[in-house]
């Protein structure tokens, strides 16, 4: 059974409802990114960022998966699936999808302050004097800007052996995600699924554009790859 790795963004989410936050302007709900996605906004304003977070977990509570993730699913049956996402949200999951890498952490887990490695299940607000184990203050388990990201090396081993490279709702501008596209065999074939897609035609070997949203993309995915 051949290998189709997935690399998923904001966009396969935007349809079940999940904002993608940032804005032309570089905000994030109105707030400048790093006010609530660095180690130094959460010393600064704890208490802004915990509930910056604790409405996009409110919000991810209220949505359900949509048919690109469902699509995905489908594809099982077929490949060797392992989704790759840059996403913190849980829909790939609720998906039933078997292989979900989180890149940038998850929203519906916590972690201590001290020890990254130190992470719970967490589904409803997280406050200021909820401690984690070692008796630190919880805090969202999110890859922040400026901080490592653990699983980038279990993600490029996992694209380094993909038969199939498929892309969705990424501008695959975001750093150090975007490098994995790098990692793949000469002529993998790539399919990139966008409806503004940033990428040219001739910018990798083997490259097929499909130019929708992720719902339709995945349609026009399946009927090229179970034709």
């Amino acid at each position: 059974m051949k290998k189709l790795v997935v690399l998923t963004g904001a966009g396969i989410s935007a349809e079940s409802g999940i904002n993608t936050f940032r804005d032309a302007n570089g905000l994030w709900e109105g707030h400048d990114i790093m006010e609530v996605a660095s180690p130094q906004g959460f010393a600064k304003n704890p208490n802004l960022v915990l509930d910056f977070y604790n409405k996009r977990r409110s919000q991810l509570l209220d949505v359900l998966p949509n048919k690109a993730h469902h699509n995905l699913k489908k594809l099982e049956d077929y490949f060797n699936v392992h989704i790759i996402t840059q996403n913190v949200d849980n829909l790939h999951e609720r998906a039933k999808s078997l292989n979900v890498l989180h890149l940038h952490g998850e929203l519906l887990k916590a972690r201590s302050s001290n020890n990254e490695h130190l992470i719970c299940d967490w589904s409803e607000d997280i406050i200021w004097g909820d401690l984690a184990q070692d008796g630190s203050q919880l805090r969202p388990h999110i890859v922040w800007f400026g901080e490592d990201v653990p699983m980038l090396n279990k993600a490029i081993e996992i694209t380094e052996q993909a038969d199939i490279l498929v892309i969705i709702g990424t501008s695959m501008q975001v750093y150090p995600a975007a490098s994995l596209v790098n990692f793949v065999s000469k002529n993998t074939p790539i399919y990139f699924i966008d409806p503004k897609p940033v990428v040219e035609k001739n910018a990798f070997n083997n490259l097929t554009i499909i130019k929708d949203v992720a719902s339709l993309g995945t349609d026009k995915l399946l009927s090229i790859l179970l034709h």
